[in-house]
């Protein structure tokens, strides 16, 4: 722990964010590869494929709330126990993690169960028609299975990133990526069976991770050990896990919301097939943020750290490289996004209605890009120091207040063309209320540091007898 703790104290932020950030950056994109390789195999199904995708479109916000109990439990361990060594209370750390982990295991289970109990309900929740119905259910039935698994080795991946070992964070995710892109050509056009084997590619991909996820605790190379007697129930310790966790989970839920009414949107004012463009114009814009939120996880445990040690000039510079990374990132996105955003279509999708439909909608839907960046860094950056407060309603606000008020009011305006708009719209108010509550945020923090400053300087002077 030793070594970790300097590393910790004492290397160059800039050096340290790499260090943590590369390795979980590979990881997000690997773990965005799940569903977006599915929906390139899914999506160059011969006559189908358009239906097809737009039915995994469909179960896609669905997904978001199966991540987001993973994320409630997995992040919210992770940052509690980042703090918790940065504090040197490694026998806290442990009991966080022990009751994470039971948590990630009921969540997984939960969700499971009443999944596969209301599957048709659900899917006809989220938009699906007669034309896409079949395959959503075929595909969601199949992932409900072994999304205990999915739950759990996302959650301890965190923890892993949390104790100070990202490259092994990311070689979990890597094996189940690897996992799935040899297992979907095999399984949807070897075996022909579709939609249904890209499922079942993706099950067994993350089967992997989370096998190599739990062998890497058992073969005792963890610095944090799974204890018997801390896997229980404790109130205290799942409701501090559920205090930071919320905010990324809230995200997830309101992903979900946003999905039923961006379908209904998309199918009002489009057709079932605008379903299967905004799940392409999804697929490419994960691509571009995915790094961002492994950016945002290599983050949080130098942030944490330096919080809880109160090192308030690290824990600032670690979130000033942040937000420059991440709006260098976006730039880029936006410029490939709206000078050929065609390529990426194409890839993904052979249907010639999506692709049209997805070439406007792209190009609209990331006109605030550049300022989005900043502003998941940013509300991370108040998950990390433990203002769970904060970070919640900054989540809430580009995701919730904003977006779901302007998919009411913008497209019985201006049709299809609304749908597309409100996600900027949401994204630049967002960003400017962020750039307000983070310049407020540090203020506090340089008075508090002048302070204990302050407070230093007169216990030397008291020693010297200078007073």
């Amino acid at each position: 722990m030793g070594d970790r703790t300097t590393l910790m104290r004492e290397e160059k932020i800039f050096k340290l964010f790499l260090r943590f950030s590369i390795p979980a950056i590979l990881g997000m994109v690997v773990q965005s590869l799940y569903n977006i390789v599915d929906r390139i195999f899914i999506g160059n199904i011969p006559v189908t494929g358009g239906l097809a995708i737009s039915g995994i479109g469909v179960v896609l916000p669905i997904t978001f709330i199966m991540m987001g109990f993973s994320m409630l439990f997995g992040i919210g361990s992770g940052a509690n126990i980042s703090i918790k060594l940065g504090q040197g209370d490694k026998d806290g750390a442990e009991k966080l993690f022990g009751t994470g982990f039971l948590m990630l295991a009921t969540a997984g289970l939960a969700i499971t169960i009443v999944g596969l109990i209301f599957l048709t309900p659900i899917v006809n929740l989220y938009g699906a028609d007669e034309s896409i119905r079949s395959y959503a259910e075929d595909y969601l039935r199949i992932i409900l299975y072994g999304n205990v698994f999915n739950t759990i080795a996302f959650g301890l991946n965190n923890i892993i990133r949390a104790e100070g070992n990202p490259k092994i964070a990311m070689y979990t995710m890597l094996v189940g990526a690897i996992a799935n892109t040899i297992l979907d050509p095999v399984l949807i056009y070897g075996f022909n069976m579709g939609v249904a084997g890209a499922a079942w590619a993706t099950i067994i991909a993350q089967f992997f991770s989370f096998a190599w996820t739990i062998s890497y605790f058992l073969r005792g190379k963890a610095m944090l050990h799974l204890k018997l007697e801390n896997i229980r129930y404790h109130k205290a310790r799942i409701l501090k896990i559920m205090s930071i966790g919320a905010s990324p989970f809230a995200m997830q839920v309101a992903g979900s919301v946003i999905g039923i009414i961006m379908n209904k949107s998309l199918v009002t004012y489009g057709t079932s097939l605008a379903i299967g463009a905004y799940a392409a114009i999804n697929s490419i814009v994960t691509l571009f943020f995915m790094p961002i939120f492994g950016m945002n996880q290599g983050l949080q445990p130098i942030i944490g750290f330096n919080y809880g040690a109160k090192n308030y000039k690290r824990v600032k510079e670690a979130l000033k490289v942040g937000a420059i990374s991440a709006t260098v990132l976006c730039v880029i996105g936006m410029i490939f996004i709206m000078t050929i955003p065609q390529v990426f279509l194409n890839f993904i999708t052979k249907d010639p209605d999506i692709r049209v439909m997805g070439v406007v909608g792209i190009r609209r839907f990331m006109l605030a890009m550049p300022v989005a960046g900043f502003q998941i860094i940013s509300a991370n950056f108040f998950q990390a120091i433990g203002q769970a407060k904060k970070s919640f309603i900054l989540s809430m606000l580009r995701q919730v207040i904003i977006l779901i008020p302007a998919l009411l009011i913008l497209p019985p305006i201006f049709g299809l063309m609304g749908v597309w708009t409100a996600q900027p719209v949401a994204d630049t108010v967002a960003a400017v209320t962020t750039t307000l509550m983070v310049r407020y945020q540090l203020k506090l923090m340089d008075k508090e540091e002048h302070q204990w400053h302050e407070a230093r300087q007169h216990e030397v002077e008291v020693k010297l007898g200078l007073e």
